[in-house]
């Protein structure tokens, strides 16, 4: 009968009842995000993932200032001389680049189980010093290694970062263990 009903209803209001699922769709997505842990995994993850896309300009920015590049489309204005120079590799350009590799490492993962972690339903205090210790371990773990800070400075905030995701992970685990 409803569907009968529905059938003969005008196309715009049709439309409407479309949109309305769609609208109900991201009403769960609202009420997802009034969860104060989910705000708070956000919150952070988006923290450090700015922090990692930060280091694509950083790279750039040091291939610029060093006269290093990678391809031979970067340097095809130039001279054969000038191409040879330039086509090398640098330090600080590698560091950057090598930071960068270590962020793809570690805050993919983080975000990925923090997900998780946070649909768990852990206490809100205990998820914020998971997600602080983890964007904090990862900014220090950048200075450290742009800074060329003595070790095991890097080390230990590397360790910290991926104790934090293995917590979370155990807490994941722990909860929704399905075998």
């Amino acid at each position: 009968m409803l569907f009968f009903c529905l059938s003969r209803l005008p196309l715009s209001f049709a439309w409407f009842l479309q949109s309305h699922r769609a609208n109900c769709k991201s009403t769960k997505m609202a009420e997802l995000m009034e969860n104060e842990v989910v705000r708070a995994f956000s919150t952070y993850a988006v923290i450090v993932v700015v922090k990692m896309l930060l280091m694509g300009p950083l790279t750039s920015y040091n291939r610029f200032a060093r006269g290093s590049f990678s391809n031979e489309e970067d340097v095809a204005r130039k001279s054969s001389e000038e191409k040879k120079q330039l086509l090398k590799t640098h330090p600080d350009v590698e560091r950057v680049r090598r930071c960068h590799h270590n962020d793809l490492e570690n805050i993919i993962p983080f975000v990925i189980v923090g997900l998780l972690y946070a649909l768990t339903g852990p206490e809100l205090s205990v998820a914020l010093l998971h997600f602080r210790i983890f964007a904090g371990a990862r900014i220090f773990h950048t200075i450290a290694y742009i800074g060329a800070l003595p070790q095991p400075s890097r080390a230990l905030s590397w360790v910290v970062g991926m104790l934090v995701t293995f917590s979370m992970a155990y807490r994941v685990l722990n909860t929704v263990l399905f075998l």
